[in-house]
């Protein structure tokens, strides 16, 4: 799940109402805003049995304000390996977005072990698939993000990505459509 506000700190009911759903992980895009980082420190001490991401890292701005954060991970819509080497560095594990078949091989060669599809409503729901025999094996774990409603869960994962990344308009549907996707999961095999 990835949240969006200019003021981080705004996200507090949201971010209550995920754990109490059992949400487990959520992303906090990246702001340029000057309150960012200390209301991210605020929410990440708040909310201390989520694991709150950095969401949105393309820059090394970006990347630092997240450091400072505190966050533990990011993740990125893009595959920029000057930001994977220096994640790398500070211990911070950067989740690069990929697309295309040369996106996906070259963050294999970095040695990402996940990446994020993006936009997968635009590739399609078989597309993770139809990769594997043209790459070969193995392919990373893959978070199937961007466009993606709550009634896209389960179909994604069935077709062969490992995890689904849904944005901030599940929050604002209320909790029925998050209900009706933990339901789903759980009745997963």
């Amino acid at each position: 799940m990835v949240l969006r506000a200019e003021r981080p700190a705004l996200l507090a009911p949201q971010l209550g109402q995920l754990a109490d759903l059992g949400v487990r992980h959520v992303e906090i895009a990246w702001g340029t805003s000057p309150g960012w980082i200390p209301d991210c420190r605020h929410l990440i001490e708040a909310f201390p049995d989520l694991h709150l991401g950095a969401a949105s890292i393309c820059t090394p701005a970006a990347l630092a304000a997240a450091l400072e954060a505190g966050f533990s991970y990011g993740v990125s819509p893009v595959l920029e390996a000057e930001l994977l080497e220096t994640a790398a560095m500070a211990r911070f594990a950067l989740v690069p977005g990929v697309m295309t078949p040369t996106e996906v091989n070259r963050a294999r060669s970095l040695g990402c072990p996940i990446v994020k599809l993006f936009p997968a409503a635009s590739v399609g729901i078989g597309y993770w698939r139809r990769l594997r025999d043209p790459l070969g094996p193995p392919l990373p774990f893959c978070i199937a993000a961007g466009g993606l409603q709550p009634g896209d869960v389960r179909p994604w994962l069935e077709a062969g990505v490992d995890a689904v990344a849904l944005g901030s308009s599940l929050v604002a549907q209320g909790p029925e459509p998050l209900m009706q996707v933990l339901e789903a999961l759980q009745q997963r095999p």
